[in-house]
């Protein structure tokens, strides 16, 4: 599947651009944060025994364009949600989700971000898992009954080692 991004803006958006055309201009490789809404226009629907591959359109509905103020709590946002999209981990001997190098550079070694990142793989981790469980149509509802057994203890675990890291004065009971 395709994504064409229409380059004509809607009017909102090309309102709260106005103020900044002339420094776009005169600024070669300026950037400015914003926070945008996109809005799907069109898509296409070919037939099932067409070769033609899927598509939608879609283009900037409206935006706000940050303040030099603002720019840092903006990239900070960014770099949350793009956390909150790619964190990885692998699961040790003992069932916790450990993060991959990566993962962790992007935390910043904040703890609640970290802990964050942990739960978002360790669930990404288990959605997996279970999506290939019921891939199996052959399992027996005992081998079901065990798979769905692991999958629980898996998610408890991520829950209880995210409690045993908040402690008591951060409401997590022990």
């Amino acid at each position: 599947m395709k994504l064409k991004l229409d380059t004509k803006i809607g009017p909102a958006a090309e309102k709260a651009l106005e103020p900044y055309i002339g420094k776009l201009y005169d600024m070669q490789g300026l950037r400015l944060m914003a926070i945008v809404e996109i809005k799907q226009e069109d898509k296409n629907a070919p037939p099932p025994d067409s070769d033609a591959g899927l598509w939608v359109k879609a283009r900037i509905a409206s935006l706000e364009v940050a303040s030099p103020e603002q720019n840092d709590a903006l990239r900070e946002a960014q770099r949350a949600l793009y956390l909150q999209r790619t964190a990885r981990g692998t699961l040790d001997e003992d069932g916790f989700m450990q993060l991959d190098e990566r993962t962790l550079e992007l935390t910043a070694g904040m703890l609640h971000v970290i802990e964050t990142a942990r739960l978002t793989a360790a669930l990404r981790h288990w959605a997996t898992y279970a999506r290939r469980v019921n891939g199996q149509p052959e399992l027996t509802l005992s081998e079901v009954r065990h798979e769905l057994d692991a999958i629980a203890n898996g998610l408890t675990t991520a829950l209880d080692h995210a409690r045993d890291d908040m402690g008591d004065e951060a409401g997590g009971e022990r």
